[in-house]
């Protein structure tokens, strides 16, 4: 028997809660999410990835400024990529399906608030157990990043995607920030904290545009690739 065939058939025998608590039979289940992914999402063409709260109830601004942006980005050619739950989320799908758009779901299993939701196409909902995994396809295949409010999560994938591209790790992309009051706080801590204590460049603070309209979100990303040719960020 080849090695490769022991494997499988030893990742067929063990139930996966053994799996997890073994950091070398973990590498399989980290492998199958990332190449799962790449499949699904190779081909899905030009995309925004839009962030946000899954706490966002339906009637706030913000789900429909999410979904008003959604829909505009389709016209313009793009797909939407979200975190697949409810809140801004859901709106972010929910906009791209009504604009015909490609509507694709990066979900992942929670204890509490992440379940799918109803505007997915069928074939671009993908369901991952690593927050990390689930991280480098949201900027993998995204040619910009839309961010409403959200929590720890949102701002976890804002920064990543922020550090990436300071560090040259990928190419920059237009990263927008959805709502001036709830992020001015956090620009104003950044100008006088960061950038005066040297722990990040003045220029750093060009890598993101703050916005109220959803029209200003769009501008912000289709004009950036009237100078810059669409492509992978890998």
């Amino acid at each position: 028997m080849k090695k490769v065939d022991r494997i499988q058939e030893k990742l067929t025998e063990k139930n996966w809660s053994d799996i997890k608590s073994n950091d070398s039979w973990a590498i399989f289940k980290i492998m199958a999410e990332f190449v799962e992914a790449f499949d699904t999402l190779s081909k899905i063409g030009p995309c925004v990835s839009i962030f946000g709260s899954a706490r966002t109830k339906q009637d706030s601004e913000y789900y429909l400024l999410a979904e008003d942006i959604a829909f505009r980005l389709t016209q313009e050619g793009y797909g939407i990529i979200s975190g697949g739950g409810p809140g801004i989320m859901e709106a972010a799908n929910k906009g791209a399906q009504k604009g015909g758009g490609k509507s694709v779901g990066l979900n992942i299993d929670l204890p509490f608030e992440q379940f799918s939701n109803p505007y997915i196409d069928k074939d671009k909902y993908i369901n991952f157990d690593y927050f990390f995994v689930r991280k480098v396809m949201f900027i993998k295949y995204a040619q910009g990043f839309v961010v409403l409010p959200g929590g720890f999560g949102t701002l976890d994938e804002l920064f990543e995607a922020l550090t990436l591209i300071q560090t040259e790790k990928i190419g920059r992309f237009p990263i927008v920030l959805v709502g001036v009051k709830f992020w001015s706080g956090i620009f104003e801590w950044m100008k006088s904290t960061l950038v005066a204590e040297g722990n990040i460049n003045q220029e750093d603070l060009d890598l993101f545009h703050i916005c109220d309209s959803a029209e200003e979100a769009v501008e912000k990303i289709t004009s950036f690739y009237e100078k810059y040719r669409l492509r992978p960020n890998f």
